[in-house]
């Protein structure tokens, strides 16, 4: 078992001790759940209940368990690492490819590749589901993704996400064309309240900001870039359809369908960090992949 001490931001006061611990410690509902069911948790020495409120300064002590024996199976799958050390890498992901296995996808992920790839040499904080990753990006996402190989690493890089020095800039193209040229979308995210596979601007979701700047207008189309404050579910691709300008290829949240896209048209194109054991600042960028090169090309023609 690892233990992890925790201090409650002034933000944080007066919040439901099981609604800030998942943020926290980069785990599901759920995970945090069973914690503060088996007792694992504890604010200034004594066991606390889901339903404790926090207050600013308190300590939290929590104990997780080892991980269990990781079930998915590595497979030989080609990765394009942008970058590596003994600590952790960071990954140009493709369009199509899956993070981490989950119903209808029990294979061919990422998870399956980076198991093969790292010889289980990943941090196990998110689970034997979830080896090592720290955030992720959707199935139809491309770009890059960092990769935690063990549990300090993944702890130091979940708490710059955590408090917003996390740098993630994606470029996108959106339907029609912004009312400005640069602008910022502040808008709590939640669950669809009755389509409970998407995600929506709803009262009392979490808060949510995104900014964004136009790279190039096309005929009804739009080049963004955009920049993430906070990294919710499908952030981009909601406060873009609340806009009025879901992201071309995005039938999920309003696009009509493409026959020249498969999924939403957005890349995660830079990520920057500080290194969590060396203290260094890290910054990695990738290139447009063919299909967004492509799609931009058709545009313009």
């Amino acid at each position: 078992m690892t233990t992890t001490k925790l201090t409650i931001l002034p933000q944080l006061d007066g919040q439901r001790l099981d609604k800030c611990l998942p943020d926290a410690l980069q785990l599901t509902r759920s995970a945090v759940q069973n914690l503060l069911d088996t007792q694992m948790v504890t604010v200034n020495g004594k066991v606390a209940s889901k339903s404790y409120k926090v207050h600013a300064g308190e300590e939290i002590v929590v104990t997780l368990p080892d991980p269990e024996p990781c079930s998915v199976e590595p497979e030989n799958i080609p990765l394009e690492i942008v970058y590596e050390d003994s600590d952790l890498l960071v990954v140009n992901k493709p369009k199509g490819m899956v993070v981490h296995p989950a119903a209808g996808n029990p294979n061919g992920t990422l998870v399956n590749a980076l198991l093969y790839h790292c010889q289980g040499s990943l941090s196990g904080i998110n689970g034997v589901l979830r080896p090592g990753i720290v955030h992720r990006i959707d199935k139809d996402t491309s770009g890059l993704l960092i990769v935690a190989k063990n549990d300090i690493a993944h702890q130091g890089l979940a708490e710059q996400i955590k408090v917003h020095t996390f740098t993630r800039i994606y470029e996108a193209v959106a339907c029609g064309h912004l009312k400005t040229r640069e602008g910022t979308v502040r808008q709590p995210i939640g669950r669809h309240p009755t389509q409970r596979k998407k995600m929506a601007v709803v009262a009392g979701g979490r808060d949510a900001v995104t900014h964004f700047t136009v790279i190039e207008e096309y005929r009804g189309y739009t080049h963004l870039k955009l920049q993430l404050e906070t990294g919710r579910t499908h952030q981009i691709r909601v406060h873009m359809s609340h806009l009025g300008h879901p992201l071309a290829g995005d039938t999920v949240y309003g696009a009509a369908p493409d026959k020249r896209l498969q999924g939403q048209c957005l890349h995660a194109r830079v990520i920057g960090f500080v290194h969590p054991v060396t203290g260094e600042y890290m910054e990695f960028s990738s290139d447009l992949p063919a299909y967004f090169q492509e799609f931009l090309t058709a545009l313009s023609e």
